[in-house]
């Protein structure tokens, strides 16, 4: 809506100032005197600010000369002053046709009200028109410069429309409230969002909490308030969730309800971060610096690997999007802004980094689009480089602001807020199909439960995922507190080493491997017990390879033996039995050897690596003990393996 008459009454001045470039004074262009005196009326109603009898007049003055021109301006912006879009364009367009010349800005103003709503083929042309005129210059051609190319970009989007079927997440998850902003653990079973409530506490009368729902038998249950430490009488909002939802990071903002907000922050909006154990959120605390600043900090996304946030700030006098990461140590690195080829000069903002940690979805209206706020999409390049953004198309976008996009681990389902009239009220969320060509990196899961292998109690753990490809962590987590509950993600087409580590237990290795015929793309389900330090526990290493006959190490086989040295150089006073083993493929004797001397290798390369020889036994079994079965190739490829034994 328009700032009351001020603007009216401006195009007033305008129109009788601008009329002909030249003239030294102004005259109306009806020859009507009853229409004169009605349109007079109307200017002095104008000025009272009594619009509505003003508006009678006006129309009174088309009606004694439908070729009014004054008179159709003022009721174009007295249309837009009450909404009506529509019978603005034609007033608008009744005075470009009654004189085209006359006041050249009106092209600019009804061109910016067509693309506002969607009507891009008019706006199209009055926006060129407008172009046309020598006399435009500063912000408005600059605008007309811009959205021309939108326009030109919305045509032909229109014209090639992108698969978008959005199904409404239903009465469990929407109200009649506002819902937007959600947040969905990789296995898609937890679905966080923000709701916006009444509150007759604050000045506003609105309060922004967070609600929950898990997804059980095909179905989303009743979304339930998250409650407290989380939720309070002040607003929270714009919230991520780490993939296995035990880390959330959230927007705080500073009251000014009179209340008193319980958060102290940097600046007017900071980012907090809650852990849950157990059930329980535990007790929000802030970010802190250098992430939070003086500034606005808003809309965080996190990596799957837990180690860079993306957040919006306009600490640049402009709304970016930034990113900060996270040493071994918790702290955060000063904030970097990304690149040109993501913020522009407009606004950027609802960023989602997803669980592949190479493609990135943001709301801008800066890039070329439809209009207003546009999602897109970039993909990160081999030298970590954010490409060209691409706009997700027709009819995910269009006119109206589109934002709060989020996108499953699997890549295929998308969600967001729309205020679509089928809804149940305001904001609901939606889901959808994302079309092939817009997708992520697949990424799937491992999912289960951490717990002592003699006592069955449930483990708080750590877990590594390197990649075997480049030797880099890929994805770093924890298991719940209480539960022992835990989900990584393992983005696709690369094999891992997965290492689950506590103190005072031996480490789990498990070898992923998500690339090859043998790959599969499908969630692993796995309880992972740890064995306790003592004499006769024992583990097998699965991520040590030989070529095959051979008994020199891969190169890759090093992530898991610094792992190995690293529990030996934890617990000094450890000494184990480093034993090979093969399958019944050759001769007895032949294997026996080759066992050995695979031991042997492993051995040296430990005391290379400054473990004292004394701490440290080999031995060859070849293949007198078989853990399975030698009929099938899966069976002998676990027959193959090196293990060691605490035996002091």
């Amino acid at each position: 809506m328009k700032s009351g008459t001020s603007r009216i009454l401006l195009v007033i001045c305008l129109v009788l100032s601008f009329t002909g470039f030249s003239q030294e004074y102004y005259e109306l262009s009806t020859k009507s005197k009853k229409a004169k005196k009605y349109y007079e009326n109307g200017e002095y109603l104008l000025k009272k600010e009594n619009i509505k009898e003003a508006k009678v007049s006006f129309l009174s003055a088309i009606e004694e000369d439908p070729e009014f021109y004054e008179a159709h301006m003022l009721m174009g912006e007295i249309y837009e002053h009450e909404e009506n879009d529509s019978a603005a364009v034609v007033a608008y367009r009744k005075a470009i046709e009654i004189d085209q010349d006359r006041y050249p800005p009106t092209y600019f103003i009804l061109a910016d009200l067509e693309y506002k709503n969607g009507w891009y083929d008019s706006a199209l042309v009055h926006f060129k028109k407008y172009l046309r005129y020598e006399g435009t210059y500063g912000k408005n051609q600059i605008k007309a410069e811009k959205y021309l190319a939108n326009c030109e970009f919305a045509i032909e989007a229109i014209k090639n429309p992108v698969p978008f079927q959005p199904v409404n997440l239903g009465y469990n998850i929407n109200s009649e409230l506002n819902e937007y902003f959600p947040c969905l653990t990789a296995d898609n079973q937890t679905l966080l969002f923000t709701r916006l409530l009444t509150n007759t506490r604050s000045v506003t009368g609105r309060q922004e909490d967070f609600f929950i729902s898990y997804f059980i038998n095909d179905e989303w249950e009743p979304a339930v308030d998250l409650g407290p430490p989380i939720n309070t009488i002040v607003n929270e909002g714009a919230p991520t969730l780490s993939a296995d939802g035990n880390i959330l990071i959230f927007t705080a903002c500073e009251s000014i309800d009179g209340y008193g907000a319980r958060r102290n922050g940097f600046g007017r909006c900071d980012l907090f971060v809650s852990k849950r154990s157990g059930n329980d959120w535990l007790m929000p605390y802030n970010l802190g610096e250098p992430v939070n600043s003086r500034h606005w900090e808003s809309q965080p996304s996190i990596s799957s690997d837990g180690r860079t946030i993306y957040f919006v700030s306009n600490r640049n006098n402009d709304y970016d999007i930034w990113s900060s990461t996270v040493n071994n140590n918790g702290d955060w690195s000063e904030p970097e802004i990304l690149g040109d080829n993501i913020n522009t000069e407009g606004y950027e903002g609802s960023v989602f980094i997803h669980p592949d940690n190479q493609t990135l979805y943001f709301s801008s209206d800066g890039h070329v689009g439809m209009g207003g706020l546009d999602i897109y999409v970039s993909r990160r390049d081999s030298l970590g480089k954010w490409g060209r953004p691409v706009n997700l198309g027709y009819p995910i976008n269009s006119f109206k602001d589109d934002n709060s996009i989020l996108i499953s681990a699997d890549g295929e389902l998308a969600m967001f807020a729309s205020d679509r009239e089928e809804g149940y009220g305001g904001l609901d969320l939606y889901s959808f199909e994302l079309y092939e060509e817009a997708r992520p990196q697949v990424v799937t899961y491992m999912k289960g439960t951490v717990f002592d292998k003699e006592t069955n109690k449930k483990l708080d753990a750590r877990f590594e995922l390197t990649s075997l490809t480049t030797g880099l962590v890929a994805i770093e987590s924890f298991s719940n507190k209480k539960t022992g509950e835990f989900l990584v993600c393992l983005p696709a087409n690369d094999d891992y080493a997965l290492t689950v580590s506590k103190e005072g237990y031996l480490f789990y290795s498990e070898n992923i491997s998500l690339t090859g015929e043998n790959s599969s793309t499908d969630p692993m389900l796995k309880d992972v017990p740890l064995e306790p330090i003592k004499v006769g526990a024992k583990m097998v290493l699965k991520n040590i390879f030989f070529e095959t006959d051979k008994y020199d190490l891969k190169e890759l086989s090093k992530i898991e033996l610094k792992k190995l040295i690293r529990l030996l150089e934890t617990n000094p006073g450890m000494k184990i039995e480093i034993s090979g083993h093969t399958d019944n493929v050759g001769s007895p004797e032949y294997n026996k050897t080759l066992s050995e001397n695979r031991a042997k290798t492993v051995n040296k390369y430990l005391v290379e690596n400054g473990i004292d020889q004394s701490r440290l036994l080999y031995k060859g079994y070849g293949e007198t003990n078989p853990v399975d079965t030698n009929e099938n190739h899966e069976g002998r490829a676990n027959n193959r393996r090196t293990e060691f034994k605490v035996v002091e």
